[in-house]
């Protein structure tokens, strides 16, 4: 317990954290999720070197520097489905799982797009309480299933990663010192009417994974095992943090190997199809990816408090069809479809979070950097 207390409070304060992102399985409990029984390695494609230089702001940078200063430690590029690019630096390493942070959330949006598919639960439009009637009473009585899905649940919260007193760093205490997700989940009060303001609340994934797991009746490491880690042919192991109650982390325990995350974002650009079977509904994928209201619109007439666009667990960062999986630290899993192109990214920017905005995130920088390496394929 005290190395947990002890890790998770260096968490945003500028500590390194390369040798501790790789062994989450040995700090904390978890679920594990098994390589599949045929694993599928991704092909190969002819090898390419990235561009040396990537435009952002108002100059260019040092596609070598960056890497560096965000401490990353895996990146993998796709291109139509092969590997064109892949190395590794600190820490990290082809078997070495890497916590997912956030990009989690999009593997738990992906399993509810199954589960609808499946018959679990009816409508998006269905309101989450029906399903989840822990959650009555909390700010989540009144959302639909799809508000919670586009943060936009209503709840109050504040995701400040540099502030101690934070909801966010509130939530992570429950981990540090024992307790239930589920129970802080249904702690939270409405602030604001669900489906007119976007505002990026982890635990509206904690809410998805409580109705992931009611409405399929098993746990969040089973089903995604069965329908997703299994299918898809991931190469290893992957493990779920879990709470005191043996609940997963829904929105962002997952810990994976850059390959085996890299082919959720092929997945996607897929349509949802894998080896000529449907594995994610194509009209799900559609929608996951798809920022359908003015309130989902970064910036949109003061209704959206984040940079990207945002649709169901996935943001969006520009109006040309790129989507991506981010996590904090500079997890990535990118996708640009016109360029047939698929990124990930693992890091543990260390400088992530002392501040509430891009100088410490560099998230959009990160796109910057994608965009480029995709110029740079299609040239």
């Amino acid at each position: 317990m005290t190395d947990r207390v002890a890790y998770l409070q260096s968490l945003f304060s500028g500590a390194r954290q390369e040798d501790r992102f790789n062994r989450q399985h040995e700090i904390f409990p978890v679920a594990t999720m098994t390589a599949a029984p045929q694993p599928q390695p991704l092909p190969r494609g002819e090898a390419i070197d990235l561009p040396a230089t990537y435009r952002f702001g108002d100059g260019d940078r040092d596609t070598a520097a960056f890497l560096a200063e965000t401490d990353t430690v895996a990146l993998m590029v796709l291109h139509r489905g092969r590997v064109r690019y892949e190395d590794y630096w600190l820490t990290g390493g082809p078997r070495v799982t890497w916590v997912s942070m956030s990009v989690a959330k999009s593997f738990v949006s992906a399993a509810l797009g199954i589960a609808q598919a499946e018959g679990a639960f009816g409508s998006v439009e269905d309101q989450i309480v029906a399903y989840v009637p822990e959650l009555k009473g909390s700010a989540y009585d009144g959302a639909r299933i799809k508000d919670v899905l586009q943060m936009a649940s209503g709840a109050r919260w504040n995701e400040d990663y540099s502030d101690p007193a934070s909801d966010i760093n509130r939530f992570i205490a429950v981990f540090a010192h024992g307790g239930s997700f589920n129970d802080f989940t249904a702690t939270l009060e409405r602030q604001r009417e669900p489906g007119t303001w976007n505002l990026y609340n982890s635990t509206d994934t904690q809410a998805l994974g409580m109705l992931l797991k009611t409405v399929t009746g098993t746990s969040i490491r089973d089903y995604v095992e069965e329908k997703l880690w299994h299918p898809l042919g991931m190469e290893d192991d992957a493990h779920w943090l879990v709470d005191s109650t043996g609940m997963e982390m829904a929105f962002g325990g997952l810990n994976a190997t850059a390959r085996d995350y890299a082919k959720l974002g092929e997945l996607y650009r897929l349509g949802g199809r894998w080896n000529g079977r449907q594995i994610v509904p194509e009209a799900w994928v559609a929608a996951s990816v798809t920022a359908d209201a003015p309130h989902l619109k970064a910036g949109a007439g003061g209704l959206a408090g984040t940079i990207f666009n945002y649709g169901y667990q996935w943001w969006l960062p520009g109006d040309e069809g790129e989507y991506a999986a981010i996590g904090v630290y500079n997890q990535f899993v990118y996708v640009d479809p016109r360029r047939d192109l698929v990124i990930a990214k693992l890091s543990a920017n260390h400088r992530y979070g002392t501040t509430n905005d891009e100088s410490s995130f560099r998230e959009a920088e990160t796109i910057g950097l994608f965009r480029a390496i995709g110029r740079a394929l299609a040239g």
